[in-house]
């Protein structure tokens, strides 16, 4: 089988790379495409995929229209040489739009719900994956399942945390240090969203500074004041500090839901909603804020509370018992596809 997958996220090089390990041993070919926007393919080449890169990502509401008709065209170009039997990605308008002018089945994860993403690539879809706990409603094309796309790649069978990242990043064994995740808000997905001001922020990084080191992740580029605190780790090494982290602050959604379930502490915040992140609040795992208001304090709170990691570690432990392995649920799935789709149902779902 040949799998053309791609990516549009650091994310989903998360989401896809044991899978495609897993098919590569198995004598199935796996490529990848991608655009350069964040560090997606250096993700990738630590992976040591075979990919291919089509260049800069647009940042414009002008450059976005052009690049989904160029970045369509590339994949498509792409589909002639690879001859894939089947385009799975998260969500990619490009995959989708070039999977059905070559008549092959296109399968993506969803979790976001970002509608004019959705618009575009629905059409052209076979099967929409989605998790048990997300709120919208896509028809006989959705398949769902008892999980978050984190547990593809940070499920205990994947993933242990390597406490060689303390040293990596310039301290001493079981030092406390907080992470902030910042984003860029460029996204289509960000339109209209919002998260914590400038003057939140300063106060956020002034507290946490007294009871430990502060790392920013940024999506964007950092006001010159935040410089200082820039995390300079590679990014195959984010997990590992996100593992041993004791709180992150954060308004992306991924970074928050990783910690979740790493058993970090969280404060997510952002109006953007999502049912896994619902869920995951719902259990104590992290905490949704949908502006920065009260989120200084809330921070004052959890740093009080002596407790804090060990319960956390706990509640992550019971949430991965209680829901499957992803990645295998989704070898399982595309190696029987399509009779996948038709015999499978939840209760059934064994991964």
């Amino acid at each position: 089988m040949r799998i053309l997958i791609d990516i549009g996220h650091p994310g989903h090089v998360h989401l896809f790379k044991h899978f495609a390990h897993e098919m590569i041993k198995s004598n199935h070919e796996v490529l990848f495409t991608v655009r350069d926007k964040e560090f997606e393919v250096k993700l990738l080449e630590h992976e040591k995929f075979n990919f291919i890169n089509f260049g800069k990502h647009y940042k414009s509401k002008i450059g976005k229209v052009f690049g989904l008709a160029k970045f369509s065209f590339l994949s498509y170009k792409t589909s002639l040489k690879f001859k894939p039997d089947i385009y799975l990605s998260h969500g990619s308008m490009y995959n989708a739009i070039a999977s059905y002018f070559y008549r092959k089945p296109h399968i993506a994860f969803e979790d976001t719900g970002n509608i004019e993403q959705v618009r575009l690539y629905k059409p052209f879809t076979e099967t929409i994956l989605t998790s048990t706990t997300f709120k919208e409603n896509y028809g006989s094309k959705q398949l769902r399942y008892r999980g978050c796309h984190e547990l593809a790649y940070l499920h205990p069978n994947y993933f242990t945390p390597n406490d060689s990242i303390f040293n990596k990043l310039g301290l001493k064994l079981n030092d406390s240090y907080f992470i902030l995740r910042f984003v860029s808000w460029n996204a289509t997905h960000d339109v209209g969203q919002k998260g914590l001001t400038l003057t939140q922020k300063r106060e956020l990084i002034e507290l946490l500074n007294r009871f430990g080191k502060v790392f920013i992740s940024s999506e964007g580029d950092l006001p010159a004041e935040f410089n200082q605190y820039q995390i300079k780790i590679n990014p195959e090494d984010m997990h590992d500090a996100l593992a041993c982290a004791k709180l992150f602050i954060g308004e992306g959604a991924t970074m928050a839901s990783e910690c979740a379930v790493l058993g970090t502490p969280a404060v997510y915040v952002n109006t953007m909603e999502a049912g896994s992140i619902d869920e995951q609040e719902e259990i104590g795992l992290l905490y949704h804020y949908r502006n920065g208001n009260g989120v200084v304090e809330k921070v004052k709170t959890l740093l009080e509370d002596k407790d804090l990691n060990v319960n956390a570690r706990l509640k992550s432990t019971k949430f991965i018992e209680a829901n499957i392995n992803v990645t295998k649920f989704l070898i399982w799935f595309i190696n029987n596809y399509p009779d996948s789709r038709t015999n499978y149902t939840i209760s059934n779902n064994q991964y």
